[in-house]
């Protein structure tokens, strides 16, 4: 892995190289999430190509670049970063949950070999008259709130993780070295990188930003694909990009690939080996 920085207004976002081949693929993480959500993938691809993830601002080492935030503003980003590492038409572009969302933003203005998308990217539908505060709450209400906890140390921290409903039972150093590289703060208060402010902008403009997102998919300039994991967030049976949700879009979106990566949930399936070889080789085969 090898750490560099790319300069964007308000500051400088932190990148990481995984890989050595001149292919690219260009990642983009979750709401809460760092560029270190990407190494199992990164570690596991095929000789010829790197994968750049990025710290999108407000977590991992680019916390403290500011707002405003709002997706478009990480696609933006993401525009910068895309610059920087010299990505082409011969470049993929990837997303994972929120990042999926980016992904589809920059890519309604980038062309790309292909564009695959990780269990998210298509416009989650809002209740008629709901309030986007309350929904958001009801829906990653925890993990807002983890942001603003602390922990007894890091290895508290990790603990905490290690008994989340994704993990268990699929515990491994990927994961261990993801949660610890998103601790910080003095040795007995230790909490996440991650803005509660930045995720709470971003969650909103995803609840009600859905027009545009759709709008980015229909004037995609890539290929798209639609990986999706059938287990949730917490492990659920219901996964984040439900089979219904998926058939909509597909009817809009006749050149959309759609697949389930099974027996995955929303994290593991960019952290177990198994469900990492499917996504490596749709990010790399042509």
């Amino acid at each position: 892995m090898r750490l560099d920085e790319v300069t964007v207004p308000g500051g400088r976002l932190r990148i990481a190289t995984f890989g050595t081949g001149p292919r690219l693929i260009i990642a983009a993480h979750g709401i809460t999430a760092s560029l270190m959500a990407w190494r199992a993938v990164g570690e596991a691809l095929p000789e010829g190509w790197s994968l750049v993830a990025v710290d999108l601002r407000g977590r991992g080492h680019s916390a403290d670049v500011p707002g405003p935030y709002g997706l478009p503003r990480h696609a933006e980003d993401l525009d910068l970063v895309a610059d920087h590492v010299g990505a082409d038409e011969t470049s993929v572009l990837t997303g994972h949950s929120m990042g999926a969302y980016i992904a589809a933003l920059h890519g309604a203005r980038r062309a790309y070999a292909r564009a695959v998308l990780l269990d998210g990217g298509l416009p989650l539908p809002m209740p008629p008259g709901a309030d986007p505060d309350a929904v958001l709450e009801a829906t990653l209400g925890p993990a807002i709130a983890r942001l603003s906890q602390t922990y007894a140390g890091v290895d508290d921290y990790v603990g905490f993780f290690q008994a989340h409903p994704a993990f268990a039972g699929h515990w491994s150093p990927v994961v261990d070295e993801y949660v610890r590289y998103d601790a910080t703060g003095p040795a007995d208060a230790v909490r996440s990188r991650a803005q509660e402010d930045a995720v709470r902008q971003d969650g909103r403009w995803l609840l009600t930003g859905a027009e545009e997102i759709g709008r980015a998919l229909e004037g995609a300039k890539s290929p798209l694909s639609l990986l999706r994991a059938p287990r949730g967030l917490l492990n659920q049976e219901v996964g984040m990009q439900p089979d219904d949700l998926a058939a909509q879009w597909k009817a809009r979106l006749p050149g959309l690939r759609d697949e389930v990566v099974e027996d995955c949930n929303h994290y593991t399936i960019i952290f177990d080996e198994r469900c990492v070889r499917t996504v490596v080789d749709r990010l790399t085969a042509d």
